[in-house]
């Protein structure tokens, strides 16, 4: 046999992922950055739930998502819940009863939340105590700047959103680290789960006294003084309160030729805006499409408006009555049964350092476009969805034919570790779901890594999901 013919055999039966950039046009390059400036500062502004729904709000009442659904076809919903997950949804072709094609992602990142009371003094400076949120390394958040971003309801039932830490003239906070002259016995003869201790994650917040040596607290009193000057706040108050603190700055470019953007929140932001202008771009879905923006994630799903909710079911209640449908419990399990469903998450990527940690025929890598991974969970497969062949299928020739760069990806070798994603509490209706999103470099860490070309093939994925 000649060699081209072995070559031509050889590209037709053997599946090679391709590197995003060998695969497009360079049309469709600028289609990379030029997505990349609104994610960065869609980034920059959702740096919390609140903030994220309020940003989501925004763009959806710009373009044509009332808070009612509209009478007039397609039939556009947006419903926000507790101001921490919030559901857009454009009607399609198809009676909803066929089911509906449906994306969910969760809009809250692993940090440190300000405990209910947080605020003490030692040795002459003053600290606020936090308690970390999901999986974090925690020396990652020693020495760096943090901001301070939150909701306050004062003792007269008022609310105040404040953001500390983003704008160039404002101060920022960090948590201080041993000098590494002393952290032999403290950390360094340690194991990293016990060198740094979550009750050591405290935040400094102050260094100037009030009032004269003979002041009671006088550093502590000089922040709440401080504190209820700027805002009317008393330190009551705090227990009543809502504070996330987080890396602060903007998302970057990196590298010289700025093809990566590092940010904090890309698991799961970059699925959220994604979808979003997925969402927002479609026009005519042959099915009914929605996007869920979920919360708690990061700890378990759990809570109000966390995945595990009814929310799902609220938001589909109101859709069936807009489309002229009686909202029976029987009929919206009906369409949930018959619904095709996306767990829009990130996936770790191939990190060069660490290889031995990845199984690297089954790794994500960066560049290489959105992954598509059949199974989570961990070990066995413990705490997984593990979608079906006929659905897998369906969905990469979907992928193929609207020329999406993908790749088949898993999460660490088997017994190194995993990771579940929302997609195990929605398969309990019955629906068809896998997940899909980007592969992240550095995930859970302060400072992300994400592709872009990565980004973009993303969001033409879920554009190609549900228009389907």
């Amino acid at each position: 046999m000649k060699k081209k013919e072995i070559e031509r055999i050889s590209q037709r039966l053997i599946s090679k992922p391709k590197l995003v950039w060998d695969a497009i046009d360079e049309r469709e390059k600028k289609r990379v950055f030029d997505f990349d400036k609104g994610y960065q500062d869609f980034l920059n502004k959702a740096k919390t739930e609140r903030e994220a729904v309020n940003v989501i709000s925004d763009i959806a009442l710009k373009n044509g998502f009332p808070s009612n659904p509209s009478s007039t076809y397609p039939i556009r919903l947006m419903k926000a819940f507790q101001g921490k997950s919030i559901a857009l949804s454009v009607s399609g072709d198809k009676p909803i009863d066929e089911g509906i094609n449906l994306i969910v992602s969760h809009l809250d990142s692993p940090r440190l939340d300000l405990k209910q009371n947080p605020l003490y003094e030692d040795v002459d400076l003053a600290f606020m105590k936090t308690h970390y949120y999901g999986g974090i390394k925690k020396f990652q958040w020693l020495t760096r700047p943090l901001a301070i971003h939150g909701r306050i309801i004062r003792s007269d039932g008022s609310s105040l959103d404040i953001v500390v830490g983003e704008d160039d003239a404002d101060p920022v906070f960090t948590v201080a680290d041993i000098l590494p002259h002393l952290a032999k016995k403290v950390q360094y003869d340690k194991k990293v789960s016990d060198a740094f201790v979550a009750e050591k994650l405290n935040l400094m917040v102050g260094s100037l006294p009030f009032g004269d040596k003979d002041t009671k607290e006088r550093f502590k009193l000089a922040i709440l003084n401080l504190l209820n000057e700027r805002y009317g706040l008393i330190e009551e108050d705090l227990i009543s309160a809502e504070l996330e603190v987080v890396p602060a700055g903007k998302a970057r470019d990196v590298g010289w030729d700025r093809g990566l953007t590092g940010a904090y929140g890309h698991d799961d932001r970059s699925c959220v805006f994604t979808s979003l202008r997925a969402v927002v771009d479609i026009r005519n879905p042959h099915k009914t499409a929605l996007i869920l923006f979920v919360d708690k994630e990061e700890i378990g799903s759990d809570g109000a408006t966390g995945a595990k909710s009814r929310f799902l079911e609220s938001v589909l209640a109101d859709l069936m009555i807009a489309h002229g449908k009686q909202p029976l419990y029987h009929e919206i399990q009906k369409i949930l049964m018959n619904s095709r469903a996306i767990s829009a998450d990130g996936n770790g990527a191939l990190d060069p350092d660490f290889q031995d940690v990845h199984e690297k025929r089954n790794a994500a890598r960066l560049g290489y476009g959105v992954c598509l991974v059949k199974f989570t969970g961990s070990g066995g497969k413990y705490g997984a969805n593990d979608a079906n062949a006929e659905y897998v299928g369906w969905l990469r020739n979907l992928f193929n034919k609207k020329k999406v760069v993908w790749q088949a990806a898993e999460l660490g070798k088997v017994d190194e570790g995993g990771g579940g994603t929302v997609a195990k509490f929605l398969a309990t209706y019955g629906m068809q779901i896998v997940d899909c999103g980007p592969s992240i470099l550095s995930m859970h860490a302060p400072f992300e890594i994400a592709h872009k070309a990565d980004i973009y093939m993303t969001y033409k994925a879920y554009r190609a999901f549900l228009e389907s």
